[in-house]
């Protein structure tokens, strides 16, 4: 009897702290949840619970938006003019005419000596835009007046100081580029010509064509003309600005890879040139070696601005003194 008093009263003990523990979970679930009810509760002070459980928040993260690929291109810069050039008072006796532009502006060209070797020298094919290879020429056409023994007994050197006046008197930046029917004379040249080229790494300042068809414009007509006559052994062509030394041919000529690395030993033009991708469709260096034969070069000056006069009197000596 005795025994099994003592086991209610231990299971009553046991009910009764089952009970206290669940009242103590449900207070302290409320006092936490209630902020209110929290702050009235014995053991807070202040309103904070002495069992707080602090729990940090997760970071906002704001999404990185994804990088917008654009093709970046750098302006065209607009040439600023280059060392000016006194200009001869006379003419020399060694000046004469191959043809007129379409606005009747003289294509002029120099000799130089009277030997049978005949060398070509040719400047301004985008007229104004890339001025300063206009004003190199004045400046070696200045230099060999003063100093004719430059040119070796054998050879004759003609320099072509602007094939494009129109362009040049138009404007002496990137509207001077073409001539006076919208053609760049540089894609006008009866080899390898094409209406339309893909642009992609080419000149895109202006809307320009190559003409309605090879050898359409009257200056390239007129330099085919006077080629044809003279017959040059070796030809240069004066561009700017800063991609290097382009031997003519497509496909490759091997003396015009020849002349170009020629003039290289003797400057700081690069050769290979820079490939920007650009296509040379209707090249007049290209016509020069894969039509009539002669090795050509393009040379870029540095820039838009200077004409490279110390080392260009280097090149035109190995020019000069050159053969294949």
């Amino acid at each position: 009897m005795k025994n099994s008093r003592l086991g209610k009263l231990t299971a009553l003990i046991w009910i009764a702290n089952l009970a206290a523990g669940l009242v103590v979970t449900i207070l302290f679930a409320w006092v936490q949840l209630s902020p209110t009810a929290a702050a009235n509760v014995p053991g807070k002070a202040n309103g904070q619970s002495l069992f707080t459980l602090t729990i940090t928040p997760r970071p906002t993260i704001t999404p990185i938006p994804p990088p917008t690929r654009r093709a970046t291109i750098t302006p065209w810069p607009t040439p600023i003019p280059g060392p000016s050039v006194t200009p001869m008072a006379q003419p020399p006796a060694n000046r004469s005419v191959i043809g007129y532009s379409i606005e009747k502006r003289p294509q002029e060209v120099f000799r130089f000596g009277q030997g049978d070797v005949h060398k070509l020298i040719v400047a301004g094919i985008h007229g104004g835009s890339e001025i300063n290879t206009i004003q190199l020429a004045d400046q070696l056409i200045g230099f060999l007046n003063e100093h004719p023994e430059y040119v070796p007994q054998n050879a004759s050197l003609y320099i072509l100081r602007d094939i494009n006046p129109d362009g040049t008197a138009r404007d002496h930046g990137v509207d001077g580029r073409v001539n006076a029917n919208g053609v760049d004379l540089n894609h006008n040249w009866p080899y390898n010509w094409k209406l339309d080229w893909n642009r992609d790494g080419c000149w895109i300042w202006r809307p320009v064509t190559g003409g309605t068809y090879g050898g359409s414009e009257p200056e390239v007509q007129n330099l085919i003309n006077f080629i044809d006559k003279i017959h040059p052994q070796a030809l240069i062509s004066y561009h700017s600005a800063a991609l290097g030394i382009f031997s003519g041919g497509k496909p490759d000529f091997p003396p015009s890879i020849q002349l170009a690395q020629a003039i290289a030993e003797v400057s700081d033009y690069p050769f290979p040139a820079i490939d920007t991708g650009c296509d040379y469709s209707g090249n007049m260096t290209d016509w020069a070696a894969n039509v009539r034969g002669i090795p050509a070069v393009d040379i870029e000056l540095t820039n838009h601005r200077d004409t490279d006069f110390d080392q260009n009197l280097r090149v035109l000596q190995v020019f000069l003194n050159w053969s294949r």
